[in-house]
């Protein structure tokens, strides 16, 4: 079953966990761009994405916004209490979401919804949690493969592309 919701992580899911700094104290992170293309793939089929971050980070936000995610939520603590509310927003349970997410502050989200995944660079114990592990590293298309497996689960992948381009 397709999912109602998809739920992502960034720092790991959709960065390779590096920040760049100047001497300035300014920072910038590398984004993959085929990620952005798998929110297209899901927006096809009226799948809603979320990026739920420990991060308070100007750069996600204009991720979010250049890409046209509405459920962008910066400097969460509690990740299940957040997902929770979305799902009460949308009227959705947690069995209806696909989350992405690569460290311990996801593990509980990971253990609670119905379709959780990792990225191939994440630690052992959280991999052994979650239902698939990407081959792609963080960074590197994690998130796109994710979506697409997701859709090949479903028997939509190919028709989604077709009807894309």
């Amino acid at each position: 079953m397709l999912p109602k919701l998809v739920i992502t992580d960034i720092d790991g899911v959709w960065t390779d966990e590096g920040m760049f700094y100047t001497p300035t104290g300014d920072y910038m992170k590398r984004f993959c761009v085929k990620d952005g293309m798998a929110v297209m793939m899901l927006r096809h089929h009226n799948i809603p994405v979320a990026i739920i971050t420990g991060e308070n980070s100007p750069i996600v936000q204009s991720r979010a916004d250049k890409l046209k995610i509405e459920h962008c939520f910066l400097g969460v603590k509690d990740k299940v209490a957040v997902a929770r509310q979305l799902c009460d927003t949308i009227g959705i349970t947690l069995d209806e979401v696909a989350f992405i997410g690569d460290d311990v502050n996801d593990l509980k989200l990971l253990r609670l919804v119905g379709q959780s995944a990792s990225p191939a660079n994440t630690p052992s114990y959280i991999k052994s949690e979650v239902k698939y592990v990407t081959e792609a590293r963080g960074g590197n298309g994690a998130f796109r493969e994710f979506v697409e497996k997701i859709l090949a689960d479903n028997n939509v992948l190919q028709s989604t592309i077709e009807e894309m381009y």
